[in-house]
């Protein structure tokens, strides 16, 4: 039987390099745009639409799981298992949320570890209080930015590939300022952040001054409703960002096609008739791997 793992199925392969790809990213010019994914055929569609990285974020992750808002009712266990998962069932970097690391140092530890094994090639952490909320919600709370440092300087030690990257996320915005979640982002970068997210400016004015000020590769979060103003990737590569997310885009797409056709089906008792866009199953079908699981059982059972 062949020992080539790049020939393996979507799920049984691993990318040992695509680490280092993000990492090279960015060191180059340009923008990398991930968005956002919350199981493997969200993550499955982000790769074949062309993307470099997918974002595991964690309300999707929340909602799709639970049923519930991003408010820290998932368990570490939960969310490694759906990053997990997800890194298997694509070769492009992903960027993982992580929440506030789940605990003191020792948690932030192993959070990092097991995020890495996983197949995470950044980590993001952030410096709100457990239980943590979505960033454009209001109720936030953040810990002391020292608290936060420590979690940076434990997840940094806990690196084993010195590719893998940590997000520093600051929502002080809404709590202490504009001025002071920069003074944040400042120190988390001293601490060992590679990748600077200040959360939810509420302009153009003031997500531009972030990469200007901080000096370092910088993400902007584009939350279609949210508290920061949408902008393209050619705008924001203008401004200095390096990685720019739309986590909530895939979901809200999703949902609104859902319930059409759902509701369709409800009235007319039929999916026949509906006028939307639809994958055709036997291309779905490849999407998920099926003629490579196929061919990779023939040659196994031809080894063997």
């Amino acid at each position: 039987m062949s020992t080539d793992h790049a020939s393996y199925p979507t799920g049984l392969r691993t990318t040992p390099t695509r680490h280092r790809t993000l990492r090279q990213r960015m060191a180059a010019p340009g923008i990398v745009v991930a968005p956002g994914c919350y199981d493997c055929i969200t993550a499955r569609l982000v790769e074949v639409s062309g993307f470099d990285a997918a974002y595991v974020t964690g309300s999707g992750v929340s909602m799709s799981a639970l049923g519930a808002p991003d408010m820290g009712a998932l368990s570490f266990g939960e969310i490694l298992d759906r990053v997990r998962r997800i890194c298997d069932a694509v070769s492009i970097p992903v960027i993982a949320d992580a929440d506030t690391g789940y605990g003191g140092p020792l948690n932030v530890i192993r959070t990092m570890r097991e995020f890495e094994r996983a197949g995470v090639s950044a980590v993001q952490l952030e410096d709100q209080e457990w239980p943590k909320k979505c960033g454009h919600e209001p109720g936030r709370k953040v810990a002391s930015s020292t608290e936060m440092e420590q979690r940076i300087k434990a997840a940094a030690d806990a690196r084993v590939d010195a590719d893998v990257m940590i997000v520093a996320r600051t929502d002080a915005i809404a709590i202490e300022g504009y001025e002071a979640a920069l003074e944040r982002a400042a120190r988390y970068r001293e601490a060992g952040a590679d990748i600077a997210f200040v959360e939810a400016p509420q302009s153009e004015v003031e997500l531009a001054e972030v990469p200007k000020r901080l000096g370092m590769p910088c993400l902007a979060n584009m939350v279609e409703g949210g508290r920061t103003p949408v902008l393209d990737k050619k705008e924001l590569e203008g401004l200095g960002y390096k990685i720019a997310i739309f986590p909530t885009s895939g979901f809200l797409a999703a949902g609104a096609a859902m319930r059409s056709i759902y509701e369709e089906i409800r009235s007319t008792g039929s999916s026949k008739a509906w006028t939307g866009d639809m994958y055709a199953f036997d291309e779905f079908c490849r999407l998920m791997g099926f003629e490579r699981v196929w061919q990779f059982e023939r040659q196994h059972a031809e080894t063997t």
